[in-house]
């Protein structure tokens, strides 16, 4: 939610500021803005609504400097409006300071502040003010943003320039930043596409730390103003990976992205012919003593969760899926056999660190399942594994899904090897499916049906999506896709659920997207025979063999033969296909679905 961006270095600023502000899109905002440090002060200009409307204004306002900094908001505190927009400045217009983030204690900072003029009704404008104290008092900037910081309460990610310095000061809690350094410029984000076109060299912040980067280079320093070192990497995603390349929509590109993204995360991790399964991020012990695991996330993430949880207790290993946000409120027991695997694509969701940091002491092992090196969660949890799908930009998460599943597959066949003491299952046929994976994919996206269902069916009261066993999470999945997207009302359900009650909503506008992976499909069927017998519209999404389910479908969506723990992937992406067809025949905004973001970062 929300995106920080800044610059400092040689040539003009605002051009690169834009540029950041617009690779941020995807986090969700509602308004944007930026401001420059010139040589007659600082210069704001912000705008609810879109980035092309900040844009119109900045060319009529002649925004000069090279040290800047920009921001996307997603309203929390007040609507969004002009006034409301980042970024915010102090009374005298000498300090600006953008902030992702919720600051707790604003309230009780605003009243010690009743003195100064607020314009605005977020809490990110108590910040301007806080350095505009300190700044009266005599302290220098650096000083002075330290001990604004130190008044702070809740999560942010702030940066902030001040007049009379090229300098930009930035500092984290619970929030992303990452630094970026290039041969001429440094750079501050939410997120690394933000500067990826201009450098994949980044140094991520910790939390507590304080940055101040000017031209000629930059300083880490901890809360007690010790120098720190946060190594600098090098990022390996391309930056055309961050464009569209040619599709209509990112969430478009990004479903055709599914069999590349599938490969990275396969690739030198399975062994068909052995029957083995190896992570070389993970130490040999890494699954030591584990008899019970718990998979914590968050939205799409969850839905992979869910599947895991199948694939786990077919290998005779307890699993429990919860919701992040609840877990970190009222965890369950857990002990030194028990295995807490985060579940979250960007690695800086709110509840899953929340529910992470809540088992902290409790002697629980902690293995994070990311997208993102160097994020938040993979500092907080004792292994990380790495899904590899690359930058995913559009909110409705995609190839993540895909690659997070086809890990947790993974992942599942090493955790019943180790709890088994090293006795190999019968993986062959599984792990050569995955193998095959990629391409069973590829011919989905190759031929695809999904636009003549989504043609047919996009103007319906209400969708319902069933599915058992792994299907379940993939049905919830397809049901969250259609939402997100078209605007529609879509639900998930077990086919067991559906004559507990959802059988009652049913009717000849209702169609039905029944989910069938190869194994429990007799029972399914059962299902679909009660839909139709209320009249309801069958599509069908099943492998080429199940030629039954024809005789009750009104339409299907085939997926090529494998194995049954890899045909919900297959499923899925023919899901997706026809959430985005319907979606983009309802001229929805597929990208940036209202009141969502990518990231979500504030519980």
């Amino acid at each position: 939610m929300c995106g920080i961006t800044a610059r400092v270095g040689t040539g003009a600023a605002i051009g690169e500021l834009l540029s950041g502000l617009r690779n941020l899109e995807y986090r969700g905002y509602d308004s944007a803005g930026v401001a420059t440090v010139t040589p007659d002060g600082i210069n704001v200009v912000k705008h609810q609504g879109e980035i092309d409307v900040l844009c119109d204004a900045i060319d009529q306002s002649s925004v000069r400097g090279t040290t800047g900094i920009g921001h996307t908001r997603w309203s929390t505190h007040g609507p969004p409006t002009d006034a409301n927009a980042h970024p915010h400045t102090d009374c005298l217009g000498q300090v600006a300071v953008v902030h992702n983030g919720i600051i707790d204690n604003y309230a009780e900072l605003k009243d010690e502040l009743s003195a100064h003029e607020f314009t605005s009704d977020t809490d990110t404008e108590v910040i301007p003010h806080l350095l505009e104290e300190f700044l009266s008092a005599g302290y220098g900037p650096e000083e002075a943003f330290r001990r604004t910081v130190d008044q702070l309460s809740g999560s942010y990610a702030i940066a902030a320039v001040f007049e009379g310095t090229d300098t930009v000061f930035g500092t984290r809690s619970g929030s992303p930043l990452v630094l970026g350094r290039a041969s001429d410029a440094y750079y501050l984000a939410s997120d690394v596409p933000a500067f990826l076109e201009y450098t994949d060299e980044v140094a991520y912040l910790h939390d507590g730390d304080v940055v101040a980067m000017h031209p000629d280079g930059y300083t880490i320093t901890d809360t007690d103003g010790n120098s720190v070192d946060r190594p600098f990497e090098t990022i390996d995603w391309d930056p055309n990976d961050a464009g569209k390349g040619g599709f209509d929509h990112y969430m478009l590109k990004e479903i055709y992205e599914q069999p590349a993204a599938l490969r990275q995360a396969i690739r030198g991790r399975a062994d068909p012919l052995e029957g083995r399964v190896e992570f070389e991020e993970l130490p040999e012990d890494a699954f030591a003593g584990i008899d019970t695991v718990h998979l914590v996330a968050m939205g799409t993430s969850y839905h992979a969760a869910l599947y895991a949880t199948t694939l786990l207790s077919d290998r005779g290993i307890p699993a429990h899926a919860f919701l992040s946000g609840e877990y970190g409120s009222n965890p369950p027991p857990v002990d030194d056999s028990t295995l807490v695997i985060a579940v979250t694509q960007s690695g800086e969701t709110a509840d899953t660190l929340s529910a992470i940091r809540s088992i902290q002491g409790t002697g629980a092992h902690t293995l994070a399942l990311t997208n993102v090196v160097g994020s938040t969660i993979t500092r907080e949890c004792e292994n990380t594994v790495y899904i590899r799908a690359g930058p995913e930009i559009g909110v409705a998460a995609t190839k993540s899904f895909s690659s997070q599943v086809a890990t947790l597959i993974l992942l599942s066949e090493r955790l019943s090897y180790d709890t088994n003491g090293g006795t190999p299952r019968e993986s062959s046929d599984l792990l050569s499916s995955l193998a095959a994976l990629p391409d069973d994919v590829q011919r989905i996206l190759d031929e695809p049906t999904a636009e003549s269902v989504a043609a047919t069916y996009h103007d319906a009261d209400s969708y319902f999506f069933i599915g058992r066993g792994i299907a379940h999470p993939v049905a919830l999945e397809g049901a969250l896709k259609f939402k997100e997207i078209t605007y529609d009302h879509a639900e998930g359900f077990s086919a067991a659920e559906l004559k507990h009650g959802p059988l009652a909503l049913v009717t000849a506008n209702t169609p039905v997207f029944a989910v069938f992976t190869g194994r429990d499909d007799t029972k399914t069927l059962h299902n679909v025979k009660e839909v139709r017998a209320r009249d309801a519209p069958i599509i069908a999404v099943t492998a080429d063999r199940d030629t039954k389910v024809d005789d009750y479908a009104d339409h299907v969506l085939r997926i090529p033969d494998t194995h049954h723990d890899v045909a919900g992937i297959l499923a899925n992406v023919q899901l997706q296909l026809v959430s985005y067809m319907a979606a983009d025949m309802l001229s929805r905004p597929i990208d940036k679905p209202r009141n969502l973001a990518k990231s979500v970062t504030v519980e």
